[in-house]
């Protein structure tokens, strides 16, 4: 049985009197598109920079693909690869140099041929002379994804990679990474754009004040806790306020369904009790309602 590509266990890590990560336990299999959600503060960036050696742990053990990241350090980073959710950039070398220098760090001579390649993928050939100030946020961005990709690491952590880029940087961006995950790579996604997760990650967990708190495939994930919705605006709001639904802006009230087969006795209720539908709408579950119910209960 081969080793996780990355094994998180009982750790923990203080900052003063805030608790960021309070024994966290976690494996993420070779190959697999993982999503690390949680709302801000919940401890995903002091993980991942645990992950990648910026930040010791108070506790437990943390491994890239079987390499302790404190023992055997120069091993376990060979095989991570990091975007930041910061622009952090060298102003003063252009995107190509900006590469080379990353290569080095690596100890890696003669690798413009894999440059070459990621900078077609990342659509900034023609970016490639440009020095890093004059480029836009979302291009400095996708230089951000250019360096950690740059020594060929197995593995890929993805803090908030798409924070500020528009719909068709994105777009690009997430093709990209999916071909490399066909070809074999581990993503870790960490984002807000919750349909980003829903779309592309396999298995997802949950933060919550430095604790994993949901752990699962995005289907089960959306099978265990979201509801659909029924949103029904009425010529008499309060009727569907009397029957259980919560009222919105706009005369509008939603019922949240467990089934589809809720749909037809819920209207049946309304009609009975004196409501007459002017507009409808149907919702299905997805991640952000999941995200909701879960912070909410933890």
């Amino acid at each position: 049985m081969s080793l996780p590509a990355i094994r998180i266990a009982s750790v923990t890590k203080r900052y003063g009197s805030v608790q960021a990560l309070a024994g966290v336990d976690l494996e993420v299999d070779r190959g697999e598109f993982f999503g690390l959600l949680g709302p801000n503060g919940a401890g995903k960036t002091t993980l991942i920079s645990s992950l990648s050696g910026l930040v010791r742990a108070d506790s437990g053990t943390l491994e890239v693909m079987g390499h302790d990241v404190v023992s055997d350090y120069r091993n376990a980073r060979r095989k991570l690869g990091v975007v930041p959710q910061e622009l952090v950039f060298d102003p003063f070398f252009t995107v190509r140099e900006l590469l080379r220098i990353q290569s080095g760090y690596f100890g890696i001579r003669h690798n413009d041929d894999w440059i070459d390649e990621i900078l077609a993928s990342l659509d900034l050939t023609a970016k490639a002379s440009a020095n890093m100030r004059m480029l836009s946020g979302g291009m400095k961005r996708r230089v951000l994804v250019a360096q950690a990709l740059v020594h060929r690491p197995p593995v890929i952590v993805l803090d908030e990679p798409t924070a500020g880029v528009d719909v068709e940087l994105r777009q690009g961006l997430w093709q990209f990474i999916r071909k490399l995950n066909r070809d074999g790579h581990t993503i870790v996604l960490t984002t807000h754009y919750l349909e980003e997760a829903e779309a592309l990650c396999g298995r997802i967990a949950m933060l919550k004040a430095g604790r994993v708190v949901a752990l699962d495939t995005t289907d089960n994930l959306l099978r265990r806790f979201a509801t659909h919705s029924l949103r029904v605006r009425l010529d008499r709001p309060e009727i569907a306020g009397r029957l259980g639904a919560t009222l919105a802006e706009g005369g509008w009230a939603e019922f949240a369904l467990d089934t589809y087969d809720e749909v037809e006795p819920t209207l049946a209720r309304l009609r009975e009790a004196g409501g007459r539908i002017v507009e409808m709408q149907l919702g299905e579950a997805d991640l952000e309602r999941v995200f909701v119910e879960v912070m909410h209960h933890a």
